[in-house]
């Protein structure tokens, strides 16, 4: 993995108190399955922008950086909690 799809990933976050430890963006109590379920839905990152105004462009990249790894199981490493 590239450097700054790493530095991307690290938006993803993983913590038991937060979501139930279901992968979040920076923490906050927005998941990475909430923003795909927009992203299918036909938003596009302005719409999403608008409507959630305390997420960024990178986080959206990051949970599609993190759902193609995902769907790429061969190339998942360990990720530490």
């Amino acid at each position: 993995m590239q450097t700054s799809q790493h530095s991307t990933l690290d938006r993803i976050t993983f913590n038991p108190a937060v979501c139930s430890g279901k992968p979040t963006i920076r923490n906050m109590r927005f998941t990475v399955a909430q923003m795909l379920e927009l992203l299918a839905s036909g938003m596009n990152n302005e719409e999403i922008l608008t409507d959630y105004p305390f997420l960024e462009t990178d986080d959206i990249q990051a949970c599609l950086l993190y759902a193609a790894q995902i769907a790429n199981a061969k190339s998942l490493l360990p990720l530490a909690a």
